[in-house]
């Protein structure tokens, strides 16, 4: 996670409906005045919403979001429990789904995907 100040950490469970809280966990930490706020929200959003019906984390499994404000920046992790392929953008114009990373990457400064021994980690930053 890039240095700033943790907002918050939470645990959500592998199910669609952990989307929508995430979506509340980011009202909280950041307020209603955050000048990014909505971007914010849609992207974790997507990325929740990809982690819970793409990685072995759906389920039962979990989903970890964690929110850090980076004094320019809010940073997003969303930690799963990986899958057996790597997110990526898919660019097929007449696809029913697949645009969501589509979103993260028009919309955040900075996103990448990070494979580790537990799963995988999402993350992206929105500056403002």
């Amino acid at each position: 996670m890039a240095e700033g100040m943790l907002l918050g950490v939470t645990e959500l469970a592998g199910s669609p409906e952990s989307a929508s809280r995430a979506r509340e966990f980011v009202r909280e930490k950041l307020g209603d005045d955050h000048p990014v706020l909505d971007d914010v929200t849609l992207l974790v959003s997507e990325v929740v919403t990809n982690a819970v019906i793409h990685s072995a984390s759906k389920n039962g499994g979990k989903v970890t979001l964690a929110l850090a404000d980076c004094h320019d920046r809010i940073h997003v992790d969303v930690v799963d429990a990986g899958g057996e392929t790597v997110p990526q953008v898919r660019h097929e114009d007449f696809a029913e789904g697949g645009r969501g990373l589509q979103l993260v990457e028009l919309l955040s400064d900075h996103w990448n995907v990070c494979e580790h021994d537990d799963g995988r980690t999402v993350w992206f930053e929105v500056k403002y």
